[in-house]
């Protein structure tokens, strides 16, 4: 992704033939907005030999006289993952249709003791305080999960560095591996060569072997090329992730258009791929969300829809201070709910937190537990979503609180997709994380519904949840929204907003 001249562009791996992997090549679409979207010719085919098997993922750099060199790697026709220059044809096409690839590709190939399979995506460049370009690219050294990085001046000859920008082990093969600044202090996003006081870098892989994207906070030392994470114990691979659901590969990019980092991520099926092949399409982008350092834990990101989303809202409809009694669930007068934008805020009742007992064993997983169904004394509480009027399906949104002996509360943000679908061939994963919530805050969700898509970003975007569903009967006017409740010792107040939402303009870019 990037921006350039008037114009949002995104570049994606697509098989042309068929709605399953397999024939890998660039196709390219333009927004003015990063929502309404225009289908470009495809960018690049897998037509040379460093590239025969597969246009795979690559980065856009802007260089200082503002012209864009692209870097990607080309599965050979031996099938070895290297990595190839391209560049527009026409740098004064705001659309950059047309690419030229460099005729002496590749530029890198895998370095000794690095396997031929276990080399690729690399970065967009940025800039060291010598002067040079530096990149980096995923790897791993048996199960060791590793960031090589390069030094280059032209993008054509590259130094490797001696040490690696960071490595974990036991996590296994680094891909998409991304490397940005964030600000402690300003509210807007970094150009990704800014380095200096109150700045920290994010480290974020995305884990081949469970197919998550890691991420962790620390320091970058310019001078040799290296990482540190600020917290070990949540190093990447080992701690925090973008999203607790369906979402991977995910990559960010500096918009200088509105001076922000906006992140994207890739939502894939999770149903059948008999499924995909009968409907002849599979996997959607997410929306584009902002990114930014959260200044009040100092641990997380926060991830919040791009702004742009409001765009498409429709009419709203306030609720306000409806009280959810322990156990009960309370229908929302909605009129079409599978386009939605909520935003929902909860107030507990503070005497029961109070008596609530804490457990010497307060642990809780969301994924291993009975979902909205497994009642607690503190929870579950949130919100039903696609569901019907019998509830028949579900997709419950909501927070589970559990008490310590100690008196300290643990809050968690969960999406439950068992009951989600009567189809038989889905996913049906309980997803979740644990979410600081700090003193004086109350808890809060916002939700995006999109027929089969829910982002759910929880506590202003320091856990957020994405979960591909597939209702039968939840459907268009049949489908409802619920507040749910039900915790045995709890009683909740919910103030939301909700509004229908419009769908995106997407179409093919007229005469071409």
């Amino acid at each position: 992704p990037l921006f350039y001249k008037g114009w949002y562009h995104l570049f994606y791996q697509y098989n042309p033939n068929a709605a399953v992997w397999g024939h890998i090549v660039w196709g390219h679409a333009v927004s003015k907005d990063l929502i309404h979207w225009l289908h470009l010719p495809l960018a690049m085919a897998a037509d040379q030999w460093y590239d025969k098997n597969g246009v795979w993922t690559g980065s856009a750099t802007i260089l200082h006289d503002g012209k864009i060199v692209m870097l990607y790697t080309g599965s050979t026709t031996e099938g070895v993952q290297v990595q190839n220059l391209a560049y527009p044809a026409d740098h004064y096409d705001p659309l950059l249709v047309h690419w030229v690839k460099y005729p002496r590709n590749p530029v890198l190939v895998p370095p000794p003791g690095i396997g031929p399979n276990d080399f690729r995506d690399p970065t967009t460049a940025w800039l060291t305080s010598e002067g040079k370009w530096r990149i980096t690219i995923g790897s791993k050294i048996n199960k060791t999960g590793i960031a090589l990085v390069y030094d280059t001046k032209d993008f054509i000859n590259y130094e490797m560095l001696d040490g690696l920008l960071h490595a974990v082990p036991g996590t296994g093969m680094w891909e998409c591996v991304d490397f940005f600044p964030v600000s402690e202090t300003e509210n807007n996003g970094l150009e990704t060569s800014i380095n200096g006081p109150r700045v920290k870098h994010v480290v974020k892989a995305s884990l081949d072997d469970d197919r998550h994207d890691y991420y962790a906070i620390g320091t970058y030392n310019d001078r040799n090329g290296t990482w540190i994470p600020d917290r070990p114990n949540i190093d990447v691979g080992i701690g925090l992730r973008y999203d607790y659901g369906v979402y991977y590969a995910a990559k960010t990019f500096y918009d200088q258009n509105k001076k922000r980092r906006v992140l994207w991520g890739w939502i894939g099926e999770s149903d059948s791929e008999a499924a995909d092949v009968k409907k002849g399409w599979a996997s959607v982008q997410s929306i584009p969300r902002t990114i930014l350092f959260d200044k009040k834990t100092g641990t997380h990101l926060l991830q919040w829809p791009v702004e742009e989303i409001d765009s498409l809202r429709l009419k709203g409809k306030e609720f306000n201070q409806v009280r959810i009694q322990a156990g009960s669930v309370v229908p929302l007068d909605i009129d079409s709910a599978t386009q939605l934008d909520i935003i929902a805020e909860f107030k507990i009742d503070s005497d029961a937190l109070e008596k609530a007992t804490g457990s010497s064993d307060a642990s809780f997983d969301c994924a291993t537990s009975g979902g909205a169904a497994e009642r607690g004394a503190l929870g579950p509480f949130g919100l039903l979503v696609l569901a019907d009027e019998r509830l028949s399906e579900q997709t419950p949104v909501y927070f589970y609180m559990t008490k310590g002996s100690d008196g300290n509360l643990k809050t968690f943000f969960c999406n439950d997709q068992s009951r989600s679908s009567k189809a038989s061939d889905v996913d049906r994963h309980i997803y979740g994380s644990l979410v600081p919530v700090l003193r004086g805050e109350n808890l809060s969700i916002r939700i995006l519904v999109d027929h089969s898509i829910i982002e759910s970003f929880g506590q202003g975007g320091r856990a957020v949840i994405t979960s591909r569903v597939y209702p039968t009967k939840a459907i268009y006017g049949a489908a409802k929204v619920f507040l749910f409740n039900n915790a045995t010792e709890l009683n909740v107040t919910a103030s939301l907003k909700i509004w229908q939402m419009n769908s995106a303009f997407i179409q093919p870019y007229p005469n071409l």
